[in-house]
């Protein structure tokens, strides 16, 4: 099977995901009565199975699943500008300067006008990105070169002076602790429709501008000599690749919270599946990332329902084994 049915297949699977996340829950409605909902063939269902999938759970599975393929893409970006196996969106401070725009705006019951309940998402966003050119700004200072060991290195040393930040604020407001931590764990619980709408221009500009440098992707795997002797302007793609997958992580983790591994996972499975061209790469990415965010969420919702797990444990206890088999058989 060519690449271009599989990723057709994976869209499939996808689409079906889609479905199940939409119908399974506290109250189960069959696959067939959902896909009919989707498609507005409402004709002699039950008003009340209409109005959960429409009002509750399709805008749930679909922020899900948008904010999964865009942490997804994320990671095969750094994986391979970074050419880590381990590398994610977080290394460079994305998820902690995020949780830290949070918790600013949570002790600070913050709610900027006209924007309103958007206020915390927004704040988590504009800090991830913030975080991001600050890593990258400093890293050119420091080498002018920004070799990869540089930026990763210096990303983990903001990562970690932004998390000290963050649970000193935790220490002195201790009030606020469960909500800060459940923002941090991840939850798509109770984000309609204006969710996803919010998400969909940072998914629609971060996919299209990493699409466009596909190519320069596949020759930044072979290393900066090999690049810069194909014609390729290193530090300029770099910087423009670290920008769009900056968009889509601090779009996903503002709407959803920090939600781990999926961007590590999502690429390697992808690389299996389509192999190392960054053409199929990145859409096999984005639909398996999706998919994978749709299951964690739809196990963390029905496990222990009525209750909910936060999303960023399933996919911890799913994601930490597998960080450390892609560790340890790289060793």
């Amino acid at each position: 099977m060519n690449n271009n049915k599989k990723i057709l297949t994976g869209v499939l699977v996808s689409l079906f995901i889609l479905c199940g996340g939409s119908a399974l829950g506290s109250s189960s409605i069959s696959i067939t009565d959902t896909f009919r909902i989707m498609l507005n063939m409402t004709g002699g269902l039950d008003p009340r199975d209409v109005a959960i999938v429409r009002q509750l759970r399709l805008p749930r599975a679909l922020l899900a699943f948008m904010a999964g393929g865009a942490l997804a893409m994320s990671g095969a970006v750094f994986q391979s500008v970074l050419k880590n196996q381990l590398a994610s969106p977080y290394i460079i401070g994305v998820s902690s300067g995020a949780s830290l725009g949070a918790a600013l705006v949570i002790i600070g019951g913050i709610s900027l006008p006209f924007i309103g309940g958007f206020t915390l998402p927004l704040a988590g966003f504009v800090f991830s990105l913030l975080t991001v050119f600050f890593v990258i700004a400093f890293s050119a200072q420091l080498d002018r070169t920004m070799s990869n060991n540089t930026v990763i290195l210096f990303g983990m040393v903001v990562s970690l002076f932004v998390n000290a930040l963050l649970t000193t604020l935790i220490a002195l407001f201790r009030e606020e602790l469960k909500t800060l931590i459940l923002w941090q764990m991840g939850s798509f619980s109770l984000k309609g429709w204006p969710y996803v709408t919010l998400m969909l221009p940072f998914l629609l500009i971060g996919s299209l501008g990493i699409a466009r440098y596909t190519r320069e992707m596949d020759i930044l795997t072979f290393g900066e000599d090999e690049a810069q002797s194909a014609g390729v302007e290193i530090h300029g793609i770099r910087k423009k690749l670290f920008f769009f997958a900056a968009l889509l992580t601090g779009g996903a983790v503002a709407l959803s919270g920090a939600i781990g591994f999926v961007d590590l996972i999502a690429p390697h499975a992808a690389r299996k599946i389509v192999g190392s061209n960054h053409r199929y790469v990145i859409p096999m990415s984005f639909i398996i990332g999706g998919s994978l965010m749709v299951v964690t969420d739809l196990i963390a919702r029905t496990i222990i329902s009525p209750s909910e797990l936060p999303v960023g444990a399933i996919t911890a206890i799913i994601g930490a084994p597998f960080f450390a088999w892609v560790y340890f058989k790289k060793g």
